[in-house]
Order: C-alpha cells, then sequence, then structure tokens
C-alpha cells in the first residue's frame, strides 16, 4: 500500500526545491563575477601597469585559463568539498577560513537587531492598534514613516552622536568590553530599519483581530483588557508577524554588512568592503554566497515554522 505524503511534507519538498534553486541561482551569479569583468579580468584587478607576468600568474591562478564549463566545474568542486572559493588574492588564505573568523561579529549583531525590532514593534503596533486612528495611532503612523525614510548610515551616525558623543553610555565603534556594550548600537541601528514594516504589518493584523467576534464575547465575558491583549489578541496575530520577522532577518543579514562598516565591527561587512577595495574577488564571492545561503535558509526554516503552527498553511500546500 503506497504511503500518503502528508501536505506538510509536500510543502517542504516544494520549499526545499525553490530554496535549492535560488541557492544554486546564488552560486552561478557569484562564479560569474570575475567574468562579467569587461575586457582582461585579470588585468581589470591588477591594474593596467601590471605586467604580463603577473597577469598570466593570476589568470592561471583563478583559472581564467581554462574553458568556462571547466572553471565553473573546479569552481564548483571547490565549493562544495572545502567550502569556500578559493585562496584570497591578498594574503592567501582560505576564503572558508576568513569568512569564518568574522562571522561571530555579524551572527551577535542580527540576533541583537531581532531582539530589539520585537521588543520596539510589538508596544508600538499593540499602542496603535488599540487606538485605532486616534493620535497614538498617527503618532506611531509618523514615527514609522520616518523611520522608513532614514538611511542606516544616518541613523547609526546619529545614535553615535547621542548615545556615544554626548552621553558616553557606549563605544563609538569596535569591539570593548565584549559585545554587550559594543553591538547595542549597531543593533539598534540594523533594528530600526525593519520596526516600521513590522509594526505596520502587526498593526493590521492586531486591528483586524480585535474586530473579531470572540474578542467582543470575552470583553462581554468581563475579562480584563490586558488579559485578552495578551492571551488572545496578540496570540492570533503574532504568526503573521513571525513570518514577516523571519523575512526581516534576511534583511538584516545584508543590512549589517553596511552597519558594520559605520561601527568599524570586524564582521562580514568589514571583511567585504576590504575585499572590494583590495579587489580580492574571491572573498567577494564567498561571502555573497555565504551570506545568500544564510539567507536561503532562514526564509526555509520560517516558512516551514509558519506551516506547522498554522493549518490553513499546510492545507494550501
Amino acid at each position: 500500500m503506497k504511503a500518503s505524503v502528508t501536505p506538510l511534507a509536500r510543502r517542504a519538498a516544494h520549499a526545499l526545491l525553490r530554496a535549492g534553486g535560488v541557492a544554486a541561482g546564488v552560486v552561478v551569479i557569484a562564479f560569474l563575477l570575475v567574468r562579467l569583468i569587461p575586457g582582461d579580468a585579470a588585468t581589470a584587478l591588477l591594474g593596467s601597469r601590471a605586467t604580463p607576468a603577473a597577469v598570466a600568474q593570476l589568470r592561471e591562478r583563478l583559472g581564467l585559463d581554462e574553458s568556462l564549463p571547466a572553471q565553473f566545474w573546479h569552481f564548483l568542486t571547490r565549493l562544495v568539498t572545502h567550502g569556500d572559493t578559493g585562496a584570497s588574492l591578498v594574503n592567501g588564505v582560505p576564503t572558508r577560513e576568513l569568512i569564518l573568523a568574522r562571522l561571530e561579529p555579524t551572527l551577535w549583531l542580527v540576533a541583537f537587531a531581532t531582539v530589539f525590532a520585537v521588543a520596539l514593534s510589538v508596544p508600538l503596533a499593540l499602542w496603535a492598534a488599540t487606538h485605532r486612528d486616534g493620535l497614538a495611532d498617527h503618532v506611531v503612523r509618523i514615527l514609522t514613516t520616518a523611520g522608513i525614510a532614514m538611511p542606516a548610515f544616518w541613523t547609526g551616525l546619529l545614535l553615535i552622536l547621542l548615545f556615544s558623543v554626548r552621553l558616553g553610555w557606549f563605544p563609538v565603534g569596535g569591539v570593548r568590553d565584549g559585545y554587550p556594550t559594543s553591538i547595542v548600537l549597531p543593533a539598534l541601528t540594523a533594528a530600526v530599519a525593519i520596526v516600521p514594516v513590522l509594526v505596520r504589518s502587526l498593526r493590521a493584523e492586531l486591528v483586524e483581530v480585535l474586530r473579531a467576534d470572540f474578542v467582543a464575547t470575552l470583553r462581554a465575558a468581563g475579562l480584563p483588557e490586558r488579559r485578552i491583549l495578551a492571551r488572545h489578541v496578540l496570540r492570533n496575530a503574532a504568526l503573521p508577524a513571525l513570518v514577516l520577522v523571519g523575512t526581516n532577518i534576511s534583511y538584516l543579514l545584508g543590512g549589517a554588512l553596511i552597519v558594520e562598516k559605520v561601527f568599524a565591527l570586524p564582521g562580514l561587512g568589514d571583511l567585504m568592503f576590504d575585499a572590494i577595495g583590495s579587489r580580492d574577488l574571491p572573498v567577494i564571492q564567498g561571502v555573497v554566497i555565504y551570506t545568500a545561503l544564510a539567507v536561503v535558509l532562514v526564509t526555509l526554516v520560517t516558512d516551514h515554522l509558519a506551516a506547522v503552527l498554522d493549518p490553513r498553511l499546510r492545507r494550501a500546500a
């Protein structure tokens, strides 16, 4: 007797196929980065004053003297077997080692930013939803609109001026006295970039739940308003917000690269900008692939978790 495939398993299989397609596309694009440089890539990387011997050596090192299919096969083989895109052109260290050495600050930044984003978004959305079309709602809308309009580097500079230069609560940049103090301002900067989206989405969900019949029934039964909001309203509105948080964690991974540069954190962003400045293409390729795969993984986990928690998503698979 043939075993039936559950909707959850079918949805997970479809999600894996989509994630695999995206990951394959990212690998191909990263591979083509060096091949899409106009003219001779080795000459472009070394500069017009490079000697023919240096150009020939770099072409051999990058595998540019082989056919395109052979280049891609060697690139893919090294990526699968060694987990990197080759050795750095600057110091000869494998890109995997460079990335892993810079990974911890980026992970701390994303983790703190996620906590800050949730901690700011939930009270603001709840305040706006419970005072719909009132003064509080308009104030939250103005704040979220201002948050969307402010670039991350500008927010970071304002936070540095206030909390580092004026008040002296946190270091201006770098890692001092461990991560808790050094990561607060960068994480807050990254969080501010996604708080407006989270607040608007959660507010819309809360307004819909507050209009539901069961909320009116609970109020008629005499339950305290705080209990209704905490145990019933927030719980029913949390799932769409959870999906959005997972999606924006992916955005944080990309935005963290810029925030790290503003605050001089020695993470993947600092590594990426240094590699761009020195035209270290293997490192650039490695950071692009690792970051993109992390985004794919977070999106996949979020999608599966949402399907586990919401039976409607399983039935729609």
